[in-house]
């Protein structure tokens, strides 16, 4: 992968973010809110993994590619309904990616593969899509668990945080419990590592 390439490519996965509409204040300066998860979900990248290859860092940066196009509320409000629109935007998050390589010149098996690793296939099997799993989850007790347990019953927060250290390695395990948290998210933590 031609390092040109590489760089044109975020360049562009950015410059989609940057349109994201939704925006929030970081250190002082508005900045849109997907631009900011993608530049935390590369900060992570380098603390799980700091000598992971181009076609991952995409794929982490690429993440939540124009994400706000598809709301939440446009698939039914319950269980089924989050499944089916979590499914349909890894796959057209991974189509985007895709896209974007080839048209900065990377070959169709390096596209595939950005793609591939947005979709999360092979979880559990495949340690680069492993990677990915723990750094968007590291994103989320880090960036947006706070607000998230505000607006939830604490049985659906324990039961949430669970699942999510069960889809982590032991490494990202170590760097979750490295972040910098409010007492009641601390608490909320323990309880589910505890079997809350």
């Amino acid at each position: 992968m031609d390092q040109g390439d590489y760089d044109k490519a975020v360049r562009l996965i950015d410059e989609a973010h940057a349109q994201d509409p939704k925006k929030i204040e970081v250190e002082g300066k508005e900045i849109p809110y997907e631009l900011h998860y993608s530049q935390k979900m590369s900060s992570y990248l380098e603390k799980r993994a700091p000598d992971a290859p181009d076609n991952l860092r995409l794929a982490i940066r690429a993440q939540h590619l124009r994400r706000w196009e598809i709301p939440r509320d446009s698939y039914p409000m319950n269980k089924v309904g989050y499944h089916a629109w979590r499914t349909y935007l890894k796959k057209r998050q991974a189509d985007i990616a895709s896209q974007i390589c080839l048209e900065c010149g990377f070959s169709e098996g390096e596209a595939n593969r950005v793609a591939a690793l947005i979709r999360k296939e092979d979880l559990k099997k495949d340690e680069e899509t492993q990677v990915l799993e723990d750094v968007a989850c590291l994103v989320f007790l880090d960036d947006q668990f706070e607000e998230f347990e505000k607006q939830h019953d604490e049985d659906k927060i324990v039961r949430i945080l669970q699942k999510t250290w069960g889809k982590m390695s032991d490494r990202g395990h170590e760097l979750a419990l490295e972040i910098s948290m409010s007492d009641r998210a601390r608490s909320l933590v323990e309880k589910a590592l505890s079997g809350g």
